[in-house]
């Protein structure tokens, strides 16, 4: 491995301390026992000096002769570290280990631990006076720091392929990366507590399943050595998830990983996080409400607010959210009323539209690519696009009073779908002739159309109470209550093609 000069250096130093005596990575726990943004938030001027043991990186250090200051930051923030010589090294014979361990073998980007007590300088800032320093952890490689002058920042570490692939380097050198994370916790925590709140409970299921169920996708293949199958990476936790209320749960829930071999983009990533809820004895119209609620306390929960800077777009969640059926929303938009007409009529629709069609799509894929391409975009306020029609929804009830279409929404925010839902289909024999469907459609072509499961449908014949699903997409979700417009800034480590040799 080819050394830059700066690499080469600090492992120089490394040696260095080592042959000194001091070791670079010390085992033992430092005991530390106040953090930065603790520290400025609770000092006060007339009380008396508080010790405090502190840990973090040295992002910055000013030699001054005897006395120096350094920049400290912890997993809470920055604060300003006062070492002189004579306080570290008061015996005579350890002032030049003094000057060659703190001004020759630390560098930028090292841990190191602090004892000492609080004041406030002269120039007003809060800061911790140093008594001790110990060497907790050497960096080998030099930290990108983004540098600042008359307020411009540059050397800036704004690449997104670097970024995104050094996660760990993004997090330390640039301001705002840790909070849209952090927010992400929070985001994840509220509707959790939301949901346990309600009585519903947090189940796990299989991830590699013999069939891929629950959604229209492309599923990623693996296989079993010991059972000698192939096994699938599941696209979505719905028919699990429905099991459980045939066996007698009245509400379950599942955040975690779905995966689809599927396109990657600023809005796509091909293992990305849902939350599934079903609850027994409700519908549609009952999960409209519940989710416009959801969404607004997530809301004041991660921001204090309801509304949302995306882009040039402000987006409120307060509820409640306007309720449009999909065929209203496509003439609404397109002037085009597609109820009614033939598969041909839709296909000549979508040409006029611009929209791209394919041999294997049916009538469901037309309105969906129609939907797609003239509509979507154009909701950014949250808005519920409801009653699907039957070929798009092969899980779905039908519409009590519409016939031929379903007792489903999709919920749209600033331009993209952000939840699925439906009143769920219970009826076994209805629901064996929908998978029937879907396999004429695998046969046309469609790779996305869903696969027969067997045992579902057994489950459903056992009986299945009158039950609502939702699926929210955690990652779109926090893309919003965070306003970025690329999942891959609020994923630690998206899917990356392979890192180049060079």
């Amino acid at each position: 491995m080819e050394l830059s000069d700066q690499e080469q250096f600090r492992r120089e130093s490394l040696k260095e301390l080592r042959a000194m005596g001091i070791d670079p990575y010390p085992a033992a726990m430092y005991p530390t026992n106040a953090f930065a943004a603790e520290i400025k938030e609770n000092f006060k001027d007339d009380a008396e000096p508080r010790q405090v043991c502190v840990a973090g990186r040295m992002m910055s250090r000013r030699i001054m002769g005897k006395a120096s200051f350094i920049e400290l930051m912890d997993s809470t923030g920055r604060i300003q570290v006062y070492v002189t010589r004579d306080d570290i090294c008061p015996d005579e014979e350890d002032k030049e280990m003094y000057n060659k361990v703190f001004k020759k073998l630390l560098d930028i980007g090292d841990f190191i631990g602090i004892e000492g007590f609080v004041f406030r300088t002269q120039m007003g800032e809060i800061t911790i006076h140093a008594k001790k320093l110990t060497v907790l952890s050497k960096s080998l490689r030099p930290l990108p720091i983004v540098k600042y002058k008359d307020g411009v920042a540059y050397d800036k570490f704004d690449d997104p392929d670097l970024r995104y692939r050094q996660r760990y380097v993004d997090l330390v050198v640039n301001e705002g990366v840790k909070e849209t994370f952090l927010k992400r916790t929070k985001v994840i925590s509220t509707l959790r507590s939301v949901l346990d709140e309600a009585g519903y409970t947090e189940v796990e299921t299989p991830i590699l399943q013999p069939i891929p169920g629950g959604a229209s996708a492309r599923p990623f293949i693996t296989h079993h050595n010991t059972l000698d199958i192939d096994l699938y990476c599941r696209i979505a936790t719905e028919l699990y998830l429905k099991r459980l209320i045939v066996g007698g749960f009245e509400g379950v829930y599942e955040i975690g990983k779905n995966f689809r071999n599927e396109g990657m983009d600023r809005n796509h990533n091909p293992e990305f996080t849902c939350m599934e809820l079903y609850v027994a004895y409700k519908d549609y119209n009952w999960m409209m409400d519940f989710t416009e609620r959801l969404l607004e306390k997530i809301a004041l929960e991660t921001n204090g607010t309801t509304k949302v800077k995306i882009g040039d777009n402000e987006v409120d969640f307060k509820a409640p959210y306007r309720r449009l059926p999909i065929l209203d929303a496509i003439k609404e938009k397109t002037g085009y009323d597609l109820n009614g007409m033939s598969e041909d009529e839709m296909r000549e629709v979508a040409k006029k539209c611009g929209v791209e069609v394919t041999p294997s799509m049916g009538k469901g894929k037309l309105i969906d690519e129609i939907f797609g391409e003239t509509c979507e975009g154009t909701f950014i306020q949250p808005t519920f696009i409801t009653d699907y029609p039957v070929e798009m929804s092969p899980l779905t009830k039908m519409h009590r009073s519409k016939p031929g279409l379903t007792e489903r929404f999709e919920l749209m925010v600033n331009g993209k779908e952000l939840a699925n839902a439906y009143s769920e289909l219970n009826d076994p024999i209805d629901q064996y002739e929908r998978f029937q469907d879907q396999l004429r459609l695998s046969q046309k072509g469609d790779d996305e159309a869903m696969f027969i499961d067997q045992d579902f449908v057994r489950a459903l014949e056992y009986g299945m109470p009158p039950t609502s699903g939702i699926g929210i997409g955690i990652d779109r979700l926090v893309m919003l209550m965070t306003g970025q417009q690329a999942i891959q800034e609020v994923l630690f480590f998206p899917q990356m093609k392979p890192e180049s040799k060079d």
